[in-house]
């Protein structure tokens, strides 16, 4: 998997984006913890609510925005 990058949304929503743009989930501000929302997408192109292929990493937190740490924990191993 290549790096993943932040795209904001809003001041509590970012994408969550890899390769070339292709989304894989959200990174919600959730009672002041960020919480990874993976999301897939079928054959059809409808989104897949906790699925894709970070889908093994959903509902991971993280204390802030920092690329590096949310590289490190949703990076398949």
């Amino acid at each position: 998997m290549n790096k993943l990058t932040l795209s904001k949304l809003n001041d509590g929503v970012y994408r969550v984006l890899r390769d070339q743009d292709e989304h894989v989930g959200y990174l919600k501000l959730i009672n002041g913890v960020w919480k990874f929302k993976a999301i897939g997408y079928d054959e059809h192109g409808d989104a897949i609510p906790g699925g894709g292929p970070l889908t093994d990493r959903h509902n991971t937190t993280f204390s802030d925005l920092d690329e590096a740490v949310i590289n490190a924990k949703l990076a398949p191993t």
